[in-house]
Protein backbone atom coordinates (compact mmCIF):
# COMPACT_ATOMS: atom_id res chain seq x y z
CA UNK A 1 0.00 0.00 0.00
CA UNK A 2 2.76 2.16 1.12
CA UNK A 3 4.74 1.36 -2.48
CA UNK A 4 1.42 2.25 -4.54
CA UNK A 5 0.45 5.74 -2.52
CA UNK A 6 4.32 6.25 -3.17
CA UNK A 7 4.22 5.93 -6.68
CA UNK A 8 0.75 8.12 -6.95
CA UNK A 9 1.91 11.07 -5.22
CA UNK A 10 5.66 11.12 -6.10
CA UNK A 11 4.90 12.99 -9.47
CA UNK A 12 2.77 15.26 -7.39
CA UNK A 13 5.62 16.06 -5.18
CA UNK A 14 8.31 16.24 -7.87
CA UNK A 15 5.75 19.37 -9.36
CA UNK A 16 4.83 20.75 -6.07
CA UNK A 17 5.95 24.06 -6.96
CA UNK A 18 3.58 23.60 -10.16
CA UNK A 19 0.94 22.26 -8.13
CA UNK A 20 1.47 25.52 -5.03
CA UNK A 21 0.56 27.76 -8.31
CA UNK A 22 -2.38 25.91 -9.29
CA UNK A 23 -3.84 26.33 -5.96
CA UNK A 24 -3.22 30.02 -5.27
CA UNK A 25 -4.29 30.64 -8.99
CA UNK A 26 -7.93 28.70 -7.82
CA UNK A 27 -7.93 30.60 -4.64
CA UNK A 28 -7.56 33.95 -6.57
CA UNK A 29 -10.50 32.80 -8.50
CA UNK A 30 -12.89 32.44 -6.00
CA UNK A 31 -11.78 35.07 -3.44
CA UNK A 32 -11.49 37.99 -6.25
CA UNK A 33 -15.52 36.77 -7.16
CA UNK A 34 -16.75 36.40 -3.42
CA UNK A 35 -15.21 40.18 -2.58
CA UNK A 36 -16.66 41.35 -6.46
CA UNK A 37 -20.52 40.09 -5.75
CA UNK A 38 -19.91 41.47 -1.72
CA UNK A 39 -19.31 44.94 -3.26
CA UNK A 40 -21.64 45.07 -5.95
CA UNK A 41 -19.28 45.86 -8.85
CA UNK A 42 -21.05 45.88 -12.14
CA UNK A 43 -19.07 42.98 -13.47
CA UNK A 44 -17.05 40.51 -11.10
CA UNK A 45 -15.87 38.66 -14.27
CA UNK A 46 -12.91 41.34 -14.78
CA UNK A 47 -12.50 41.23 -11.17
CA UNK A 48 -11.54 37.01 -11.54
CA UNK A 49 -9.48 37.48 -14.61
CA UNK A 50 -7.27 40.11 -13.35
CA UNK A 51 -6.62 37.90 -10.02
CA UNK A 52 -5.59 35.38 -12.37
CA UNK A 53 -3.20 37.36 -14.20
CA UNK A 54 -1.66 38.94 -11.14
CA UNK A 55 -1.08 35.30 -9.12
CA UNK A 56 2.34 34.19 -10.68
CA UNK A 57 5.16 31.61 -9.61
CA UNK A 58 6.79 34.01 -7.31
CA UNK A 59 6.10 36.94 -4.96
CA UNK A 60 8.25 38.85 -6.72
CA UNK A 61 6.94 38.16 -10.32
CA UNK A 62 3.47 38.95 -8.53
CA UNK A 63 4.30 42.50 -7.45
CA UNK A 64 5.86 43.36 -10.92
CA UNK A 65 2.30 42.13 -12.12
CA UNK A 66 0.25 43.57 -10.16
CA UNK A 67 2.47 47.19 -10.79
CA UNK A 68 2.14 46.64 -14.62
CA UNK A 69 -1.74 46.01 -14.45
CA UNK A 70 -2.74 48.71 -12.24
CA UNK A 71 -0.52 51.06 -13.70
CA UNK A 72 -1.83 50.26 -17.50
CA UNK A 73 -5.56 49.40 -16.42
CA UNK A 74 -5.16 53.46 -14.15
CA UNK A 75 -3.93 54.81 -17.77
CA UNK A 76 -6.12 53.40 -20.26
CA UNK A 77 -9.47 54.15 -17.79
CA UNK A 78 -7.83 57.91 -17.90
CA UNK A 79 -7.40 58.28 -21.46
CA UNK A 80 -10.61 56.01 -22.43
CA UNK A 81 -12.90 58.11 -20.39
CA UNK A 82 -11.40 61.40 -21.06
CA UNK A 83 -11.37 61.44 -24.63
CA UNK A 84 -15.30 59.73 -24.69
CA UNK A 85 -16.39 62.66 -22.25
CA UNK A 86 -14.40 65.34 -23.95
CA UNK A 87 -14.85 64.52 -28.14
CA UNK A 88 -19.04 64.04 -29.03
CA UNK A 89 -20.08 60.96 -30.29
CA UNK A 90 -22.89 59.35 -31.39
CA UNK A 91 -24.10 56.30 -33.98
CA UNK A 92 -21.54 53.79 -35.21
CA UNK A 93 -19.37 56.16 -37.36
CA UNK A 94 -18.03 58.61 -34.77
CA UNK A 95 -17.68 55.71 -32.22
CA UNK A 96 -15.09 53.75 -34.81
CA UNK A 97 -13.28 56.66 -35.50
CA UNK A 98 -13.15 57.57 -31.14
CA UNK A 99 -11.93 53.75 -31.22
CA UNK A 100 -9.00 54.50 -33.44
CA UNK A 101 -8.59 57.17 -31.34
CA UNK A 102 -8.10 55.37 -28.19
CA UNK A 103 -6.03 52.33 -30.04
CA UNK A 104 -3.65 53.65 -31.99
CA UNK A 105 -1.60 56.06 -29.24
CA UNK A 106 -2.17 53.50 -26.65
CA UNK A 107 -0.68 50.21 -28.78
CA UNK A 108 1.86 52.49 -29.78
CA UNK A 109 3.04 52.86 -26.02
CA UNK A 110 2.48 49.38 -25.50
CA UNK A 111 5.08 48.69 -28.28
CA UNK A 112 7.68 50.51 -26.43
CA UNK A 113 6.42 49.60 -22.69
CA UNK A 114 5.17 46.53 -22.99
CA UNK A 115 4.20 46.01 -19.25
CA UNK A 116 1.65 48.65 -20.01
CA UNK A 117 -0.27 46.21 -22.44
CA UNK A 118 -3.50 46.69 -20.42
CA UNK A 119 -4.04 49.80 -20.67
CA UNK A 120 -5.62 49.56 -24.34
CA UNK A 121 -7.76 46.85 -23.58
CA UNK A 122 -9.21 49.21 -20.44
CA UNK A 123 -9.57 51.93 -23.16
CA UNK A 124 -11.80 49.64 -25.53
CA UNK A 125 -13.69 48.46 -22.44
CA UNK A 126 -14.66 52.21 -21.33
CA UNK A 127 -15.72 53.05 -24.44
CA UNK A 128 -17.71 50.10 -25.63
CA UNK A 129 -19.13 49.01 -21.83
CA UNK A 130 -21.40 52.16 -22.15
CA UNK A 131 -23.19 51.11 -25.38
CA UNK A 132 -24.24 47.66 -23.65
CA UNK A 133 -25.21 48.56 -20.08
CA UNK A 134 -26.91 51.79 -21.29
CA UNK A 135 -24.30 53.81 -18.62
CA UNK A 136 -22.17 57.12 -19.33
CA UNK A 137 -18.12 56.90 -19.82
CA UNK A 138 -17.59 58.24 -16.58
CA UNK A 139 -18.95 55.20 -14.43
CA UNK A 140 -17.54 52.48 -16.95
CA UNK A 141 -14.14 54.27 -16.06
CA UNK A 142 -14.57 54.06 -12.46
CA UNK A 143 -16.20 50.58 -12.33
CA UNK A 144 -13.34 48.94 -14.26
CA UNK A 145 -10.49 49.97 -12.10
CA UNK A 146 -12.93 49.51 -9.30
CA UNK A 147 -13.01 45.40 -10.54
CA UNK A 148 -9.29 45.81 -11.68
CA UNK A 149 -8.08 46.79 -8.42
CA UNK A 150 -10.13 44.23 -6.37
CA UNK A 151 -9.05 41.51 -8.77
CA UNK A 152 -5.18 42.33 -8.20
CA UNK A 153 -5.44 43.19 -4.69
CA UNK A 154 -6.98 39.73 -4.29
CA UNK A 155 -4.15 38.10 -6.02
CA UNK A 156 -1.52 39.78 -4.47
CA UNK A 157 -2.66 38.95 -1.11
CA UNK A 158 -3.45 35.35 -2.04
CA UNK A 159 0.18 35.19 -3.30
CA UNK A 160 1.40 36.19 0.14
CA UNK A 161 -0.79 34.21 2.14
CA UNK A 162 -1.66 30.56 0.65
CA UNK A 163 1.66 28.66 -0.10
CA UNK A 164 4.02 31.52 -0.80
CA UNK A 165 6.93 30.77 -3.03
CA UNK A 166 9.84 32.82 -2.90
CA UNK A 167 11.74 34.01 -5.86
CA UNK A 168 15.20 33.62 -3.78
CA UNK A 169 14.22 29.71 -3.48
CA UNK A 170 13.67 29.17 -7.19
CA UNK A 171 17.14 30.81 -8.29
CA UNK A 172 18.54 27.85 -6.24
CA UNK A 173 16.67 25.48 -8.75
CA UNK A 174 17.21 27.76 -11.89
CA UNK A 175 21.00 27.81 -11.09
CA UNK A 176 21.01 24.16 -11.00
CA UNK A 177 19.44 23.28 -14.28
CA UNK A 178 21.69 26.11 -15.96
CA UNK A 179 25.16 24.61 -14.21
CA UNK A 180 24.07 20.70 -15.46
CA UNK A 181 23.32 22.15 -19.10
CA UNK A 182 26.64 23.83 -18.94
CA UNK A 183 28.83 21.39 -17.64
CA UNK A 184 27.13 18.65 -20.26
CA UNK A 185 27.94 21.27 -23.27
CA UNK A 186 31.56 20.98 -21.71
CA UNK A 187 31.67 17.37 -21.65
CA UNK A 188 30.63 17.45 -25.20
CA UNK A 189 32.79 19.92 -26.49
CA UNK A 190 36.23 18.70 -24.57
CA UNK A 191 35.21 15.25 -26.15
CA UNK A 192 35.51 16.88 -29.61
CA UNK A 193 38.70 17.68 -29.04
CA UNK A 194 39.27 13.65 -29.44
CA UNK A 195 36.91 12.40 -31.43
CA UNK A 196 34.58 15.19 -32.69
CA UNK A 197 31.97 16.45 -32.10
CA UNK A 198 27.79 15.36 -31.65
CA UNK A 199 26.31 18.18 -33.20
CA UNK A 200 23.25 17.45 -33.15
CA UNK A 201 23.68 17.05 -28.91
CA UNK A 202 25.33 19.85 -28.74
CA UNK A 203 22.85 21.97 -30.63
CA UNK A 204 20.05 20.53 -28.28
CA UNK A 205 22.26 21.57 -25.17
CA UNK A 206 22.98 25.22 -26.78
CA UNK A 207 19.20 25.55 -26.98
CA UNK A 208 18.10 24.80 -23.39
CA UNK A 209 21.19 26.89 -22.03
CA UNK A 210 19.72 29.82 -23.55
CA UNK A 211 16.52 29.25 -22.63
CA UNK A 212 17.94 28.44 -18.96
CA UNK A 213 19.92 31.70 -18.74
CA UNK A 214 17.10 33.62 -20.10
CA UNK A 215 14.53 31.86 -16.65
CA UNK A 216 17.73 32.72 -14.55
CA UNK A 217 18.00 36.44 -15.18
CA UNK A 218 13.91 36.72 -14.90
CA UNK A 219 13.93 35.11 -11.41
CA UNK A 220 17.26 37.24 -10.54
CA UNK A 221 15.15 40.42 -10.94
CA UNK A 222 12.22 38.82 -9.53
CA UNK A 223 14.34 38.13 -5.96
CA UNK A 224 15.80 41.49 -6.45
CA UNK A 225 12.37 42.94 -6.56
CA UNK A 226 11.59 40.92 -3.46
CA UNK A 227 14.58 42.18 -1.81
CA UNK A 228 13.64 45.33 -2.45
CA UNK A 229 10.99 45.95 -0.38
CA UNK A 230 11.45 43.35 2.33
CA UNK A 231 9.92 40.48 1.47
CA UNK A 232 12.97 38.17 1.58
CA UNK A 233 15.98 37.89 2.77
CA UNK A 234 19.61 36.20 1.47
CA UNK A 235 22.45 36.51 0.00
CA UNK A 236 22.40 39.34 -2.75
CA UNK A 237 21.79 37.18 -6.52
CA UNK A 238 23.86 39.47 -8.69
CA UNK A 239 27.65 37.89 -7.91
CA UNK A 240 25.74 34.09 -8.31
CA UNK A 241 23.54 35.38 -11.58
CA UNK A 242 27.31 36.93 -13.19
CA UNK A 243 29.61 33.89 -12.67
CA UNK A 244 27.10 31.55 -14.03
CA UNK A 245 26.81 33.75 -17.12
CA UNK A 246 30.95 34.02 -17.38
CA UNK A 247 30.86 30.36 -16.93
CA UNK A 248 28.65 30.06 -20.13
CA UNK A 249 30.43 32.55 -22.02
CA UNK A 250 33.66 30.02 -20.93
CA UNK A 251 31.54 27.14 -22.66
CA UNK A 252 31.20 28.83 -25.84
CA UNK A 253 35.01 30.07 -26.14
CA UNK A 254 35.50 26.35 -25.41
CA UNK A 255 33.57 25.47 -28.15
CA UNK A 256 34.96 27.84 -30.73
CA UNK A 257 38.41 26.31 -29.93
CA UNK A 258 37.39 22.59 -30.24
CA UNK A 259 35.43 23.02 -33.72
CA UNK A 260 37.87 20.08 -35.01
CA UNK A 261 39.67 17.42 -33.39
CA UNK A 262 43.04 18.33 -32.64
CA UNK A 263 46.33 17.00 -34.58
CA UNK A 264 46.76 13.19 -33.82
CA UNK A 265 50.11 13.75 -31.47
CA UNK A 266 48.97 16.31 -29.75
CA UNK A 267 45.58 14.08 -29.23
CA UNK A 268 47.85 11.09 -28.04
CA UNK A 269 49.50 13.36 -25.05
CA UNK A 270 46.01 15.85 -24.40
CA UNK A 271 43.85 12.75 -24.25
CA UNK A 272 44.38 11.89 -20.52
CA UNK A 273 44.71 15.32 -19.01
CA UNK A 274 41.93 16.64 -20.61
CA UNK A 275 39.51 13.25 -19.97
CA UNK A 276 40.89 14.23 -16.18
CA UNK A 277 40.11 17.51 -16.37
CA UNK A 278 36.48 17.04 -18.08
CA UNK A 279 35.69 14.59 -15.13
CA UNK A 280 36.75 17.07 -12.56
CA UNK A 281 35.19 19.95 -13.58
CA UNK A 282 32.07 18.09 -14.38
CA UNK A 283 31.80 16.36 -10.98
CA UNK A 284 32.36 19.42 -9.29
CA UNK A 285 29.78 21.49 -11.62
CA UNK A 286 26.87 18.74 -11.07
CA UNK A 287 27.55 18.51 -7.20
CA UNK A 288 27.37 22.34 -6.85
CA UNK A 289 24.07 22.08 -8.48
CA UNK A 290 22.78 18.91 -6.26
CA UNK A 291 23.68 21.14 -3.40
CA UNK A 292 22.08 24.53 -4.71
CA UNK A 293 18.90 22.92 -4.95
CA UNK A 294 18.97 21.73 -1.31
CA UNK A 295 20.74 24.59 -0.13
CA UNK A 296 23.38 22.04 2.33
CA UNK A 297 26.52 20.89 1.43
CA UNK A 298 29.86 21.66 0.59
CA UNK A 299 31.74 20.77 -2.57
CA UNK A 300 35.74 20.34 -3.20
CA UNK A 301 37.34 22.50 -5.82
CA UNK A 302 40.88 20.95 -4.84
CA UNK A 303 40.10 17.96 -7.78
CA UNK A 304 39.32 20.81 -10.41
CA UNK A 305 42.69 22.49 -9.36
CA UNK A 306 44.81 19.50 -9.69
CA UNK A 307 43.33 18.21 -13.08
CA UNK A 308 43.73 21.76 -14.58
CA UNK A 309 47.16 21.54 -13.21
CA UNK A 310 48.16 18.23 -14.47
CA UNK A 311 46.77 19.44 -17.87
CA UNK A 312 49.02 23.02 -17.97
CA UNK A 313 51.92 20.73 -16.87
CA UNK A 314 51.40 18.52 -20.15
CA UNK A 315 50.84 21.84 -22.34
CA UNK A 316 53.98 22.82 -21.44
CA UNK A 317 55.68 19.94 -22.58
CA UNK A 318 54.43 19.27 -25.56
CA UNK A 319 55.45 23.20 -26.14
CA UNK A 320 58.93 22.13 -25.02
CA UNK A 321 58.87 19.23 -27.08
CA UNK A 322 58.07 21.72 -30.29
CA UNK A 323 55.08 20.29 -31.26
CA UNK A 324 53.42 23.32 -31.83
CA UNK A 325 55.99 24.81 -34.21
CA UNK A 326 54.49 22.75 -37.51
CA UNK A 327 51.35 23.27 -36.82
CA UNK A 328 48.96 25.45 -39.23
CA UNK A 329 48.23 28.67 -38.15
CA UNK A 330 44.41 27.82 -37.14
CA UNK A 331 45.22 24.74 -35.24
CA UNK A 332 47.35 26.40 -32.75
CA UNK A 333 45.52 29.58 -32.58
CA UNK A 334 42.53 26.99 -31.24
CA UNK A 335 45.28 25.28 -28.93
CA UNK A 336 46.17 28.34 -27.35
CA UNK A 337 42.54 29.46 -26.74
CA UNK A 338 41.45 26.12 -25.38
CA UNK A 339 44.50 26.17 -22.96
CA UNK A 340 43.18 30.56 -22.14
CA UNK A 341 39.71 29.92 -21.72
CA UNK A 342 40.21 26.83 -19.57
CA UNK A 343 41.93 29.08 -17.08
CA UNK A 344 39.40 31.64 -16.97
CA UNK A 345 36.91 28.41 -16.60
CA UNK A 346 39.09 27.93 -12.97
CA UNK A 347 38.82 31.50 -12.02
CA UNK A 348 34.90 31.96 -12.60
CA UNK A 349 35.05 28.04 -11.20
CA UNK A 350 36.77 29.86 -7.73
CA UNK A 351 33.86 32.65 -7.97
CA UNK A 352 30.92 29.80 -8.32
CA UNK A 353 32.16 28.12 -4.72
CA UNK A 354 32.73 31.14 -3.25
CA UNK A 355 28.73 31.99 -4.57
CA UNK A 356 28.22 28.72 -3.38
CA UNK A 357 29.16 29.28 0.06
CA UNK A 358 26.73 32.26 0.52
CA UNK A 359 23.70 30.06 -0.80
CA UNK A 360 24.61 27.03 1.10
CA UNK A 361 25.17 25.82 4.07
CA UNK A 362 27.76 23.43 5.01
CA UNK A 363 26.14 19.99 6.35
CA UNK A 364 27.90 20.42 9.83
CA UNK A 365 26.65 23.58 10.71
CA UNK A 366 23.66 22.58 9.69
CA UNK A 367 23.33 19.44 11.82
CA UNK A 368 24.71 21.66 15.13
CA UNK A 369 21.55 23.69 14.25
CA UNK A 370 19.23 20.88 13.95
CA UNK A 371 20.75 19.25 17.78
Amino acid sequence: MRTFAKRMFDPFWARRTQLALAIRIAASGVAAYAIAVAFHLMLPLWAVLTSLIVTQMSVGRSLKATRDYMLGTIGGAIYGGAIAVLIPHSGEGSLLALLVLAIVPLAFIASLNPSLNSATVTAVIVLLLPTIHQTNPLDSAIDRVLEVTVGALTGLVISFLVLPSRAVSQIRINAAKLLELLSAAFAELLAGLTRGLDNDALHRIQDGIGTAVTNLNATGAEAERERAVHLSSGPETGPLLRTVQRLRHDVVMIGRASGTPLPADIQARLARPLSDVSNAIVTYMTSVAVTLRAGVGAVDIAPVDAALHAYSDEVAAIRHDGLIRGLPVDAAERFYALGFSLEQMRQNLTDLKRCHGNWCVDEDIAEERTA
